[in-house]
């Protein structure tokens, strides 16, 4: 479909709804008493629908991403039903302390906020508490956290400043990605070398290397980067934290747990992190690892995979794999096998691995909260209700239009054909079209309907049909169908502390393991680096540690140990 077409076919679309929101019940979600109805409980009333009254919401993410039109048709779709619209500002040219310090500084504040600076909001007297916004909805908060997954977001005032959107699951699980953390490769090198098993990170380096010498350059004569690394601001995971999951344990991000006897482990000092950053150091020495690596921004890296010439690096799904996936098959990449897929590894061959989750994740650290400054508190709330309990709105959201983003078909299952897949993946009809206000509540899993996904990357059947050709072959070589099986994680079920990183990252300087936690982090952007690029490994490695030491990791871990002993 062609997008004079399409823009046609929406045109009697949004018609059609203005029409529809004309008639809107007024009586839907009356309350008497403080008694909520079975509609204000899902958030299917057309809240202000008809009646004109569009409030115009703001909302800051101290996230990089990509505004879109004020006039952008989805947006004014869910505006004309439910009576809200948010406008969208990402974080640019700052880090995320500095973003919500400005804000904090100049004592105003956007209506909608996540940060990852929760706390220093919290301190400012920025933030809405939701307690009573929540229990108002009793089906929203029933099906968006457990009792015992709400506590540990209430902070200790005793208020519930804040609700993560991510990481629930709606029925019956569609998980095609492989979300989380992985040493990523191009499925051309895995072809070029015949489909081989993968399993160390020996193997992985050593694939790197054979297939630079043998392919120095792509087709039009770009360079080839055997392997890069993100360092930019929080985002040194990729650099830092593969350790833990090369000794085959899940992504609790700043501390392993040994469930053998429920003790907290430094992985900062284990062998396999040692193991690891010697593998860099060796790497990067022979010339194999990118240069720019440590200075690069993240919208340089993002532009650098983009070209497709990056063959490797450590990153999470959802930290590169959109922007670039788009990228890919708006330029053809995706046909030439420039395709990421994840390789499960671990130091030693035969281990278990552990780098995919399976489980729903709670990481009550941050999440989208209501400032003070909001001008409808009430609405606002029942916009992000209505954002998780409104099938129609989340549909709106993941799969757009039906009939210009996406088709049904005789059994109700959606589908896309060829040109909505490429009209979806555009950066300028995602501007002027698409609206998925992303850091509000979002299901994964399976619609109201019982028969399609929530998001079309997980819908079985769309997965397959948008892979491209090398991606499906590699796929087929491999005997797997999802990201997950290519992985190949233990399947199992993470402990009720899981991830730790959700109560470290809201560590504060009121406490000497809070104090420890932040001059562990400096030390180790200073110093890992330091220790890659160093001529003499051990050299390196031994002037680090001397300063990781002063930093008094022991406070910091006695502290989770602490957390963790709750849970025994």
């Amino acid at each position: 479909m062609k997008f004079k077409k399409a823009a046609s076919l929406l045109l009697s679309v949004l018609m059609m709804a203005s029409v529809v929101a004309g008639c809107g019940n007024a009586s839907e979600g009356t309350t008497s008493g403080g008694d909520t109805t079975a509609s204000t409980e899902t958030g299917s009333d057309s809240t202000d629908a008809g009646s004109g009254d569009v409030t115009e919401f703001t909302m800051f993410i101290t996230m990089p991403g990509s505004e879109i039109n004020d006039d952008n048709e989805i947006a004014q779709m869910i505006a004309d039903k439910y009576g809200v619209k948010v406008k969208e500002t990402w974080l640019t040219g700052q880090t995320a302390s500095e973003a919500t310090g400005t804000l904090i500084a100049g004592g105003e504040y956007p209506d909608f906020i996540d940060s990852d600076e929760m706390n220093l909001l919290i301190d400012a007297d920025a933030l809405v508490p939701l307690d009573d916004y929540i229990d108002k909805y009793p089906e929203f908060k029933n099906a968006w956290f457990t009792e015992e997954e709400w506590e540990k977001f209430r902070q200790p005032d005793g208020h519930i400043y804040w609700i993560n959107p991510f990481g629930n699951t709606k029925g019956e699980s569609k998980q095609t990605t492989h979300n989380d953390e992985a040493f990523w490769i191009q499925v051309r090198v895995l072809e070029w070398a015949g489909y081989p098993k993968i399993e160390t990170l020996d193997q992985y380096f050593q694939l790197l290397e054979d297939y630079i010498a043998a392919n120095p350059t792509m087709d039009d004569g770009t360079e080839n980067i055997a392997y890069t690394i993100l360092c930019e601001d929080w985002r040194y995971f990729c650099l830092e934290n593969a350790g833990q999951f090369l000794a085959g344990y899940p992504n609790d991000g700043s501390v392993i747990v040994d469930k053998t006897d429920m003790t907290i482990k430094d992985y900062n000092t284990s062998e396999d992190t040692i193991a690891y950053f010697k593998k860099l150091n060796e790497e990067y020495n022979k010339g194999y690892v990118d240069p720019e690596s440590f200075t690069q921004t993240y919208d340089e890296y993002i532009a650098k995979l983009s070209t497709g010439r990056v063959l490797g690096m450590v990153d999470q799904w959802w930290d590169f794999a959109n922007t670039v996936n788009d990228s890919y098959k708006q330029t053809g990449l995706d046909a030439k096998g420039c395709n990421y897929v994840p390789l499960g590894l671990t130091t030693k061959a035969g281990m278990e691995n552990r780098w995919h989750t399976y489980d729903d994740t709670v990481n009550q650290a941050s999440g989208i909260a209501i400032t003070k400054d909001c001008k409808d508190p009430e609405k606002a709330f029942k916009f992000i209700v209505d954002c998780a309990m409104d099938q129609e709105l989340h549909d709106l959201r993941f799969w757009g239009v039906e009939g210009v983003d996406y088709q049904v078909d005789d059994n109700g299952l959606y589908y896309r054909t060829d040109e909505q897949r490429l009209q979806w993946a555009d950066t300028s009809y995602q501007a002027s079209h698409r609206c998925q206000y992303s850091y509000f509540p979002q299901w994964g899993g399976t619609s109201d309907d019982g028969k399609n996904a929530n998001k079309p990357e997980e819908q079985p059947s769309e997965f397959m049909i948008d892979m491209a050709a090398p991606l499906k072959a590699c796929f087929d070589a491999y005997g797997v169908t999802t990201y997950p099986q290519m992985i190949n994680s233990v399947v199992e079920t993470n402990g009720p502390w899981f991830p730790m990183y959700s109560y470290s990252n809201n560590f504060t300087t009121e406490t000497p393991g809070g104090v420890a936690w932040a001059k562990m982090g400096e030390c180790k952007h200073e110093w890992l680096p330091k220790v890659v690029m160093a001529k003499d490994f051990e050299q390196g490695w031994a002037e680090y540690m001397d300063a990781y030491n002063a930093c008094k990791p022991e406070d910091f871990l006695g502290e989770m140990q602490e957390i963790l002993d709750t849970f025994k």
